[in-house]
C-alpha cells in the first residue's frame, strides 16, 4: 500500500470542553496516566523542535523527565545541537503523540537551564551505564566510527573505576515553561477535536480550534 492510500479511521468518543481540566498541566497529567495505563510505548517521549541561527527548524525525540506547574523538564548534553540552538533561540515546541489513543499534545514555551542541584539529583538517579555514557559521547560532533566511542568508554570506566560517577559539567537539565498547550483527539471523518490553552494575565484561556 502506498503512503497516499494509507487510511486509519479514528473511532473515539471525542473530547468536549466539559471534559477539560481548568489547568493544562492537570489535563496533561490525566492524559499521560491514561497513555501509561493503555501500554503506550514511551509515553513520556516527545518531539522537541528548535531552530538554528538561520531560522531553520530541527526536530528530534527526547524523553520528558518531569511535568508539573513549572513546566516540562528534560536532560541532555549542553554542547549538543539542541542545546546550542536553545541558547540562541529559547522559544521551542514539543509534541507528544499517543497514536494508540488517537491523541496528541502540543506545547510551546521558553526554555531555561535547571539548577545545578536538580541536574545533580537526576543524574544520580540514572543507571550507571547511562552515567558513563554521558561522559563518553561528544554529542552531535562528527566521529570517525563507533570505535571512537568504545575507546572513550573504556577510558571513562578506568577514570571512575568502581566509585560514584559525578555529573559532567556539560550535561544537565532544561525546563520548558509553556505559554500554550493544545490537546488533540482524533474523531471520525477527520473532524477531530482540538482545544488550545493560551496563557493570559488572568490565567489560562481555553478555545476550541477547527481541525
Amino acid at each position: 500500500m502506498s503512503l497516499r492510500d494509507r487510511r486509519v479511521q479514528y473511532e473515539t468518543a471525542g473530547l468536549d470542553r466539559a471534559d477539560l481540566a481548568a489547568d493544562p498541566t492537570r489535563q496533561f497529567s490525566q492524559w499521560y496516566d491514561e497513555a501509561l495505563a493503555a501500554g503506550v510505548a514511551e509515553p513520556n517521549a516527545f518531539t522537541l523542535s528548535t531552530v538554528d541561527h538561520l531560522g531553520r527548524p530541527n526536530a528530534r525525540v527526547v524523553l520528558a523527565r518531569g511535568a508539573d506547574a513549572r513546566g516540562i523538564t528534560y536532560f541532555t548534553n549542553y554542547t549538543s545541537t539542541k542545546s546550542r540552538e536553545v541558547a540562541g533561540a529559547p522559544c521551542v515546541s514539543g509534541t507528544f503523540a499517543w497514536l494508540d489513543l488517537h491523541r496528541q499534545v502540543r506545547v510551546r514555551g521558553e526554555v531555561e537551564r535547571l539548577s545545578e542541584h536538580e541536574s545533580d539529583d537526576y543524574f544520580a538517579s540514572r543507571p550507571r551505564e547511562s552515567q558513563l555514557g554521558a561522559w563518553t559521547s561528544p554529542q552531535s560532533e562528527v566521529i570517525a566510527d563507533r570505535a571512537v566511542l568504545e575507546v572513550r568508554l573504556a577510558e571513562v570506566r578506568g577514570q571512575f573505576g568502581e566509585g560514584p560517577v559525578a555529573r559532567p559539567p556539560f550535561w544537565g537539565g532544561w525546563l520548558m515553561t509553556p505559554t500554550e498547550w493544545e490537546f488533540w483527539q482524533g474523531r471520525p471523518s477527520r473532524l477531530h477535536d482540538r482545544f488550545r490553552y493560551s496563557q493570559s494575565a488572568d490565567g489560562w484561556v481555553i478555545n476550541r480550534l477547527a481541525p
